[in-house]
């Protein structure tokens, strides 16, 4: 795994991004990832993915034979896609930029998706804005109780439903 390859230059990538946020909590092979990003061309979907593997931020756990072609079914990795504050403070305006409204569209592209579909979800959907005021060691006690209280849902169960839990922290500069 090349060092040079921060979490950040790597996930932030728009189609990369993209890609993490199809596979949280759950796998998926390729073709049902080509599915979920139809815009996506397949050469550009699986160079992609191909740099996600090499990085250790996605993993390949089932690989079968289909039609004469290996379908590899893909999860997030060890590494994960978490960009530390570190790395966030090394990005530039354009680059946080870019990355924020890759995820913005991802959010509404599920949203969209929800509507297309059944509407009797809706008692599973929501949205909201709640301002906090918090300090540094405040943001991180609340993200560990939240990690703590989200770890039980975290993997993909056949009697659940999945659900997209999206979070946005701001600073209010008014």
């Amino acid at each position: 795994m090349p060092e040079e390859s921060s979490i950040a230059h790597v996930v932030l990538h728009p189609v990369r991004l993209r890609i993490v946020q199809q596979l949280g909590g759950r796998s998926l092979t390729t073709a049902e990832l080509r599915a979920a990003l139809p815009d996506v061309t397949q050469a550009t979907l699986y160079r992609h993915v191909a740099t996600l593997i090499d990085t250790g931020i996605l993993t390949v756990v089932e690989e079968r034979r289909v039609r004469g072609a290996v379908e590899r079914t893909l999860a997030l990795g060890e590494r994960m896609a978490h960009v530390d504050r570190d790395e966030l403070r090394r990005l530039d305006a354009s680059q946080l930029r870019t990355a924020f409204l890759t995820f913005l569209g991802e959010v509404a592209a599920d949203f969209d998706r929800f509507l297309a579909g059944d509407p009797g979800l809706r008692d599973l959907s929501g949205f909201g804005r709640t301002p906090l005021y918090v300090d540094e060691d405040d943001l991180a006690t609340i993200q560990k109780g939240l990690g703590e209280l989200l770890s039980p849902y975290l993997g993909a169960r056949e009697d659940r439903s999945r659900v997209m839990l999206s979070t946005v922290l701001t600073p209010d500069v008014h």
